[in-house]
C-alpha cells in the first residue's frame, strides 16, 4: 500500500485526492488547514460556483509560460469535467459566455458532491491540520504538521495562492516548496476591483452597465475585455473589470481605462440616435439625453462629462454637442490608481515557476514523487469559470501521480 498525501483541500486538492484514490493500492490522506474543505469554492461565482467554461481555450490562461497549462487542459477539458461532476450526481446549467453553474444555483451543491465522493472513496480527511514543512526521506517525503509527522510515498501540494485570505488564501505552499528548490514569480492580485483616481464619479456607486473596456498605459494597449461593469465606492468591479485587473496590477498607477457603454453601435449610429432623441422631445432637458439607452445616473453623468449643461432643452443642442455626448458615451476614461489587494482578489497572478515541473504529469523535474497543481502554480485565467477548470484539470493530472 502506497501512502499519498495531498496538502490543501481546495478545488484542485480535492480533485487530486479523488483521482489518487481511484487506485486502490493508494492510501490517500488529505490535509486541510481550515476546519472544512472548499471554503473558497463556496465563494466563487457570487456563491453560485462558476465551475467551468465550455469555451475554455489557451488564450484564456496567463503566466510566464501559459502553454504549460495545455497538456492538463487537453487531458481533462470542460466536457470531461462536466462528465465527472455528472457522475457524482451534480446537475448543471450553461449560461451566457459558456459559464457553467450547478442547476441548484448554490456552490454548496458542488462542494457537497465532492465531500461525499471523498468519503465514499476512503480518502482520510484531516481538517484543521496545517503542513509546516516537507522533507525528502527514504525515496519519499516526510510532512511535518501541527499534530505530528506523516510519511508519504508521493506528495501533491495544492495549497492554493495568496488571494482571498479571509477564505483561506495563504502563502503556505510557496514556503513549503522553497526549501525543495522550487521558486516563485512575483505575486499580484487578479480578478479584483480596480481603484480610480480622485476625480472618480462616486455618484455612480452601484450602477451596472454592459460595456467594452480598453486598458492603456505607456502608449500601449495593455488589455481588452467586454461584459458587465459595476461602479463601486472608489472604482469599478464586475467581470469586465476583473479581466483587465491582471494587466492593471502589472502596470501600476497611471493606466487609463477606456469604457464604451454602447459597444454594439458605431459612433455615427449613436450620434444619429441622439439627434433623433432631441427631435422627438426638444422640450426635454439635456439631462435626459441618454434616458432609455443607459442607466439614468450614468446617462446624466455622461452629459456633464461631455460639457453640456444638463438643464438646457434638447432642442437647443447643436451637432457638436451631440458628437461630444456620443464621444463621452463611447470613450469614457478613468485613470486607474491600482487594484484592491489580495484580500479582495479571486485569484493570484504568479506563483511557483512552471519550469520546475513536467507539464505532462505536473511532477517536479528534480524531486521525484512531488506534484503541484492549481493556483499555487504560475497559471491564472480570465473571469468566467476558467480558473476552476484549471483547478480540476491540474488536480486530475497531478492525482494520477505520473501514470
Amino acid at each position: 500500500m502506497r501512502t499519498v498525501v495531498v496538502i490543501g483541500g481546495g478545488a484542485s486538492g480535492m480533485m487530486a485526492a479523488l483521482t489518487a484514490a481511484e487506485d486502490k493500492n493508494n492510501k490517500v490522506i488529505l490535509l486541510e488547514r481550515q476546519q472544512r474543505v472548499g471554503r473558497k469554492l463556496l465563494a466563487t461565482g457570487n456563491g453560485r460556483c462558476n465551475l467551468t467554461n465550455t469555451g475554455a481555450a489557451p488564450e484564456n490562461y496567463h503566466g510566464e509560460n501559459p502553454e504549460f497549462a495545455l497538456p492538463a487542459l487537453e487531458k481533462f477539458p470542460p466536457r470531461a469535467a462536466l462528465e465527472f461532476f455528472r457522475a457524482l450526481g451534480l446537475l448543471t446549467v450553461t449560461e451566457y459566455g459558456g459559464r457553467v453553474y450547478p442547476l441548484s444555483n448554490s456552490a454548496n451543491s458542488v462542494l457537497d458532491v465532492l465531500r461525499f465522493a471523498l468519503a465514499r472513496e476512503g480518502v482520510e480527511l484531516r481538517a484543521g491540520c496545517s503542513a509546516r514543512a516537507i522533507f525528502r526521506r527514504d525515496g519519499g517525503y516526510l510532512v511535518k504538521t501541527e499534530s505530528g509527522e506523516i510519511s508519504a510515498d508521493s506528495l501533491v501540494v495544492a495549497c492554493g495562492g495568496a488571494a482571498g485570505a479571509k477564505l483561506g488564501g495563504v502563502n503556505d505552499g510557496y514556503e513549503l516548496l522553497k526549501p525543495l528548490g522550487h521558486k516563485r514569480t512575483k505575486l499580484l492580485p487578479a480578478l479584483v476591483q480596480l481603484r480610480a483616481r480622485g476625480d472618480y464619479p462616486r455618484s455612480l456607486k452601484g450602477v451596472r452597465a454592459d460595456c467594452a473596456l480598453r486598458l492603456e498605459g505607456g502608449g500601449e494597449l495593455l488589455a481588452r475585455s467586454a461584459g458587465e461593469l459595476q461602479f463601486t465606492e472608489n472604482g469599478v468591479s464586475g467581470p469586465a473589470a476583473f479581466d483587465v485587473s491582471r494587466a492593471a496590477a502589472q502596470f501600476g498607477p497611471g493606466a487609463v481605462l477606456h469604457v464604451n457603454f454602447l459597444r454594439e453601435y458605431s459612433g455615427e449610429e449613436v450620434f444619429r440616435m441622439l439627434e433623433e432623441k432631441a427631435a422627438r422631445g426638444p422640450e426635454l432637458e439635456a439631462a435626459e439625453l441618454f434616458t432609455g439607452m443607459l442607466h439614468n445616473r450614468l446617462g446624466r453623468m455622461l452629459v456633464k462629462s461631455a460639457g453640456i449643461n444638463p438643464s438646457l432643452p434638447l432642442g437647443s443642442l447643436n451637432a457638436g454637442q451631440f458628437r461630444a455626448a456620443a464621444g463621452a458615451c463611447m470613450d469614457f476614461c478613468l485613470t486607474i490608481e491600482g487594484t484592491e489587494g489580495f484580500d479582495s482578489a479571486q485569484v493570484t497572478a504568479g506563483g511557483i515557476r512552471t519550469s520546475g515541473f513536467n507539464p505532462e504529469t505536473l511532477e517536479s523535474w528534480f524531486m521525484p514523487g512531488l506534484f503541484v497543481c492549481g493556483e499555487l502554480l504560475d497559471i491564472d485565467a480570465d473571469c468566467g469559470g476558467y480558473n476552476l477548470q484549471w483547478a480540476w484539470a491540474s488536480g486530475r493530472l497531478a492525482g494520477r501521480l505520473g501514470k
